[in-house]
């Protein structure tokens, strides 16, 4: 968060080193990346998981349990609002804005507790609806964690559903357009480093497109669970004043109504399951988003991909030759901190003391953090992506210096003649072994060893015709696994 904006004409503040204090300075000067340098990336996530935003939640939690415990008549002597009140107690949630912001931070340092400011807050709005008696309602047999819980899945879910699903699904839209496009182009594999059977570079672009993807479908399906049972999840407080409701039916209904999954049996606190499982779903598509980034820095600097430059871009500030490829580097950098920050999530908030300590209160500030670094690594990484022209001639020509890598087919093609019985195909690995390794081998070379091994006429054909630019089985088709 940055720090507080303080006027200009405060006096200054001098550090110990003897320099002029920045802390003061208007407007505000952000302590971290997401609210400076990379602010505009991040902006769309303040919605939703920002200070502000998860007091709005809770205001709207509060108010739409209000509204709810009146239009099922759960306690004696309530009834339906009329749709004028329901209506102003809804914009008590949709109004709520930077002045809102600031008037609940000044009940927040009378209370020094946050979500009693957030009791107060709606309270004081009840007059002027018609519905001074009721103010007792408010946060009516609830402890803090029932309305946190709650915010928390609503803010998480809309961020998720309106923010970082988009962002991801876009992203793999890019790579599987660049699959598709690069989906006939041969390519040298390198497996250890070393040249390899060769493939197309599509296909190994759809692979990570296709492991990009079944993260974005278990993002998708992934429940966001809620709880509003009381300070210890027994609904003791609720039995106590109105012992006639059935309260997990009313619970489960409420819980349902904001569009969440109900968790029966807690602790004083949801147990924060739903979140590892998101975070650790999340944090794989970071790492395998990290793996494509090291890959395709590398196809960039043996040069299968060229950078197209950006006009007025300074690559390097002394080498003008150099466009550096520096959106992938950002990223990689960024999907390391994101995953970082969502391990801990997961691993701290699975844990409660017994019935409840507040670890999870502080963690889950982080939150928004957490998605702002994935969002701005996203970001860094399709702006790249959208910067690369392939290098097809690049490609082609290192293919043609490597016919060694046909030696694993020539191998493959003389066992199947032993099997169907033709003569003088022994000990084909060791032979081709002799042949290639610690070797160049050239095209004539091989077709000079092909020729006399004695294969079959259709074999010897086959072999004959085959080039490393065409030793790619089925590469091509296999693009269409992510179409």
């Amino acid at each position: 968060m940055a720090p507080t904006s303080q006027s200009t004409t405060a006096p200054h503040q001098t550090l110990p080193n003897g320099r002029r204090s920045l802390a003061s300075a208007s407007p505000a000067i952000a302590l971290g990346p997401l609210d400076g340098r990379y602010q505009a990336q991040a902006a769309p996530l303040v919605d939703y998981l920002s200070e502000a935003a998860l007091n709005r939640d809770r205001v709207h939690v509060e108010v739409e349990w209000f509204v709810y415990l009146c239009e099922h008549s759960v306690l004696p002597g309530l009834s339906s609002l009329t749709e004028e009140q329901v209506a102003g107690l809804r914009r008590i949630v949709t109004e709520f804005d930077a002045g809102s912001v600031g008037e609940l931070a000044e009940v927040e340092a009378v209370t020094v507790h946050d979500v009693k400011a957030v009791e107060y807050f709606i309270g004081d709005r009840l007059e002027d609806l018609g519905l001074g008696r009721l103010k007792p309602l408010v946060h009516f047999g609830c402890t803090s964690e029932d309305i946190n819980n709650l915010a928390y899945a609503v803010g998480i879910r809309d961020a998720v559903a309106d923010v970082w699903l988009p962002a991801a699904r876009g992203l793999v839209e890019r790579v599987a357009e660049l699959a598709e496009s690069a989906r006939e182009v041969p390519m040298m594999s390198r497996t250890h480093g070393q040249p390899a059977t060769p493939t197309t570079l599509g296909k190994e672009m759809a692979v990570l497109a296709h492991r990009l993807r079944r993260q974005v479908r278990a993002v998708e399906h992934q429940e966001f669970l809620g709880k509003i049972n009381g300070a210890t999840g027994t609904y003791a407080a609720h039995v106590a004043a109105v012992p006639g409701a059935d309260w997990q039916a009313v619970s489960r209904g409420f819980v349902e109504h904001l569009g969440l999954t109900w968790n029966p049996l807690t602790t004083q606190i949801e147990s924060h399951d739903w979140q590892a499982e998101l975070y650790s779903s999340m944090a794989h598509f970071n790492r395998v988003l990290h793996n494509l980034c090291t890959d395709v820095w590398s196809y960039i600097s043996i040069g299968y991909f060229r950078q197209i430059p950006v006009e007025g871009a300074t690559g390097s500030s002394t080498m003008p030759h150099k466009i550096n490829p520096i959106r992938f580097e950002n990223a990689e950098a960024n999907l390391e901190i994101s995953c970082s920050l969502l391990d801990t999530l997961g691993q701290t908030l699975v844990t409660s003391r017994w019935q409840r300590d507040l670890t999870d209160s502080s963690s889950q500030r982080n939150i928004g953090v957490a998605f702002g670094h994935s969002i701005l690594a996203i970001s860094n990484v399709d702006k790249g992506l959208a910067k690369l022209d392939v290098a097809e001639e690049v490609l082609a020509a290192d293919l043609d210096q490597n016919w060694e890598v046909l030696a694993e087919a020539i191998q493959m093609v003389m066992r199947a003649e032993a099997v169907a019985g033709v003569e003088g195909m022994d000990n084909p690995y060791e032979r081709l072994k002799d042949l290639t390794r610690g070797h160049r081998v050239d095209q004539a070379r091989l077709r000079e060893f092909v020729a006399g091994l004695g294969l079959s006429a259709e074999a010897e054909a086959r072999l004959s015709e085959l080039t490393p630019a065409t030793y790619n089985g089925i590469a091509a088709r296999l693009v269409d696994y992510v179409r």
